[in-house]
């Protein structure tokens, strides 16, 4: 079972493995951050009932220095085998940025223009599949991309859903908030 007492340990874990791994010690607010977004992916896991999935979290790609949040691996409803790579953001709101894809949010003590998470996402999920075997040819492991802002409102602000940019992109944008 997927919950927050299961995840919650692992953000203890995650830091090891990180140093361990790539002799990385995270700040104190990396490891926060981890502790709000699991809080909170575990919960839509819960109502998604995602209770026998696989989970990996902070997944490095491939010949890069870039990470995944949150991979969660299973079968869908057709029983073929199926990944969402899930971008996990703590962002409550944000404003146009004049970059192409890009949106001004408030991170890293400052107001600053960032990637739009679903383009994030999108670009993390093409280069995953485009470097990973286990997605490619006819029985390949099919990829969804997902951005989560667990502390955003899509009702109070646009500028996130913008220009249909989550759905010509191919990837989803939630909120837990209402």
């Amino acid at each position: 079972m997927i919950c927050m007492t299961y995840l919650q340990p692992h953000c203890r874990e995650t830091e090891r493995c990180l140093f361990f791994e790539f002799r990385y010690q995270p700040a104190v607010a990396e490891v926060n951050s981890w502790n709000n977004s699991l809080r909170a992916v575990s919960q839509v896991f819960q109502t998604a009932s995602l209770l026998d999935h696989g989970v990996l979290l902070e997944l490095q790609l491939p010949l890069t220095s870039e990470r995944l949040d949150c991979l969660v691996t299973g079968y869908n409803r057709k029983k073929a085998a199926n990944a969402v790579i899930i971008e996990l953001k703590q962002w409550c709101g944000c404003k146009g940025a004049s970059g192409k894809n890009e949106i001004a949010t408030f991170v890293g003590g400052n107001t600053r223009d960032v990637l739009h998470p679903s383009v994030q996402v999108s670009q993390y999920m093409t280069y995953f599949t485009d470097c990973h075997t286990a997605f490619q040819g006819g029985g390949g492991i099919s990829a969804q991309a997902s951005s989560g802002l667990h502390n955003y409102s899509l009702a109070q602000d646009s500028v996130v859903n913008s220009e249909g940019k989550t759905l010509r992109l191919g990837a989803t944008l939630f909120s837990q908030v209402s």
